[in-house]
């Protein structure tokens, strides 16, 4: 029977109508016209159908062709995405560049992995052995460091009726045949696909209790993320998220990374695409690019494309997740992909809500968010997707309504500042606006990990720094000299909690990544410093003379001066500190 085909009746921008189209199915991909561009369709009235077209719709006629292909909008998933940059709809970008040079051509059609390259399987498992979805059938290392996992698809299970031996194979070889209780055959090859807007099962989701360790001062000890976690990076312009989210990438404790470039403009993500392949996984000493893929979705792209990029990177992250790897994904910009929602919808004529967004934006967002969380995957193992979405507010402005929804569906928000970021003080993470509701879940992991007075040693630091943002606006009006000593001392420990511990310098080779115990001896050195100049202030030395105490340029100094791999160099640091100030407590005595 031949395959039923529409008749193009419209066409607005990204989103086509078409006719004859009653036999099609909501969420099913189709090709348009005679150069066979890629679209989806998105509603469904009788017979009309409504499409959105992930490549340029630009010489396409009404009264062409729309084909029936049966299927929704998949990945392939398989060895080779790692170290690969795709585009929103996983098309290779590296591959489509050696076929045409700087432009995607229309009706390149759905390229994905290499069908053609041999990898070296190891099979693991022998005929008559009974497998269920999720178990491991064979296995490739697909780079130095990721050992790729080939699970049975979900929906098939069966005894095993024939196994290949170990060898080289292409994608498409079958490996293992199944025969399930009907007799029904199932060839199982080292690539599969997956729709991308239908979350990939797991066993059971678990409680988060371990944290995303970044070597970032101010998120570690301050505002903590949890493997598993949903987390919201809004900041304007210039504010460094992109900066912040490649710190994250390098060194963040995750095992897979997926940085999706989502509508952001073109140079910038060059500068991802040109930096991130030069990068070096300090876990490894090699290429970072050999456990991170790259989705590349610039603002010049078509837009439908860039509002399944989201999807397309989450899905990957599932795959490997399901394997039993800790994965982050990197969102830039979540603000570009509403962006993208909003003109879909406005050519809809969807009813518009606030700022032009459509209504159902929240849900999306939440869609999104959600399918972050540690899990028990299929097979029995633990394993977790982290989700952080940098948001891109216009003017900086955080109630927008990007913003305000992320928050509703994130549990840690990382408030970049402007004012910070313009006084070159990074990460730009507002210590005031910035909240981490994984710190209570992460307690006991601290507690047992780094040191029991961790979190109790934050708590007060943050606390400082909340009586300082009250006591500037006293300054502001009256001016520090009226200020008693004690408070004076407040906004002098906070001056150096912002200048000696938040802020980190992402090119020093000791300040770019910091062990969780160094960042608690730090604390414990401002602490001391802080509890020693609080007795001679309470004994009335002058400020001046406690402030002039070399020790304190020493505390300033420590982030650079005191490597990783030689904390107790901190211990010696606490005890200078104490003596300094009982020697100078005596001559005032």
């Amino acid at each position: 029977m031949k395959n039923p085909e529409g008749i193009v009746r419209e066409i607005n921008g990204p989103v086509v109508k078409g006719t004859n189209m009653a036999s099609f199915k909501l969420n099913e991909i189709v090709t348009i016209g005679t150069h066979e561009l890629i679209g989806e369709v998105v509603s469904l009235d009788h017979d009309v159908a409504t499409m959105q077209v992930y490549e340029e719709t630009e010489g396409l006629k009404a009264g062409e062709v729309i084909n029936y292909t049966g299927s929704p909008l998949s990945v392939t998933l398989g060895p080779g995405m790692l170290g690969n940059i795709f585009d929103g709809i996983q098309r290779p970008l590296e591959k489509i560049d050696q076929l045409h040079k700087n432009f995607i051509p229309d009706g390149i059609g759905l390229l994905s992995l290499d069908q053609e390259k041999l990898w070296s399987v190891s099979v693991k498992v022998v005929p008559g052995q009974v497998l269920q979805p999720g178990e491991t059938y064979a296995t490739v290392q697909e780079t130095k460091s990721i050992l790729h996992k080939l699970l049975v698809p979900q929906g098939i299970s069966g005894t095993v009726l024939k196994s290949e031996p170990d060898g080289l194979y292409t994608l498409s070889d079958t490996i293992v045949t199944l025969q399930d209780q009907h007799d029904n055959r199932s060839f199982l090859t080292l690539s599969s696909k997956w729709p991308v807007r239908r979350p990939r099962p797991y066993s059971k989701r678990i409680p988060i209790y371990q944290p995303l360790v970044t070597g970032q001062r101010v998120i570690d000890s301050f505002f903590p993320i949890a493997k598993g976690g949903a987390v919201g990076l809004p900041g304007g312009f210039g504010t460094g998220k992109t900066v912040t989210q490649q710190q994250l990438a390098k060194w963040s404790d995750a095992d897979i990374i997926i940085y999706i470039g989502c509508g952001e403009r073109g140079n910038e993500m060059a500068d991802v695409l040109e930096e991130f392949p030069r990068l070096i996984d300090p876990r490894t000493d090699r290429p970072l690019m050999e456990r991170t893929i790259l989705i590349a979705n610039t603002s010049n792209m078509p837009v439908a494309a860039r509002e399944a990029s989201i999807y397309t990177g989450v899905t990957m992250a599932e795959y490997y997740r399901d394997m039993g790897y800790d994965v982050a994904i990197m969102a830039d910009s979540t603000s570009r992909w509403a962006e993208a929602l909003r003109e879909i919808s406005g050519r809809l004529e969807e009813m518009p809500a606030e700022e032009g967004f459509p209504a159902y934006l929240p849900s999306r967002l939440a869609e999104f968010y959600e399918r972050a969380g540690c899990v028990q995957t299929l097979a029995g193992s633990e394993a977790s997707i982290t989700i952080i979405g940098a948001v891109s507010p216009p003017g900086g402005d955080f109630s927008e309504p990007v913003t305000e929804n992320t928050k509703r569906f994130v549990t840690a928000f990382m408030a970049l500042d402007k004012k910070l970021a313009y006084a070159r003080h990074y990460p730009a993470i507002n210590y005031l606006l910035s909240y981490s509701g994984y710190v209570e879940m992460l307690k006991d992991w601290y507690e047992e990990n780094v040191a029991e007075d961790m979190l109790s040693l934050r708590k007060k630091m943050l606390r400082l720094l909340q009586e300082e943002d009250k006591l500037n606006e006293i300054v502001q009006l009256v001016g520090e000299d009226v200020l008693p000593n004690d408070q004076a001392l407040v906004l002098e420990i906070a001056r150096i909690i912002k200048k000696g511990f938040l802020q980190q310098n992402a090119l020093h080779k000791v300040d770019t990544y910091v062990t969780l115990e160094k960042q608690y001896k730090m604390m414990r050195v401002i602490d001391t410093l802080y509890e020693s100049a609080l007795k001679c202030v309470k004994l009335g030395i002058p400020l001046s003379v406690i402030k002039s105490q070399d020790v304190v340029q020493e505390v300033l100094k420590m982030k650079y001066e005191v490597p990783n791999d030689d904390i107790e160099m901190l211990d010696g640091l606490c005890t200078k500190i104490a003596q300094a100030y009982s020697l100078l407590s005596r001559e005032y005595e």
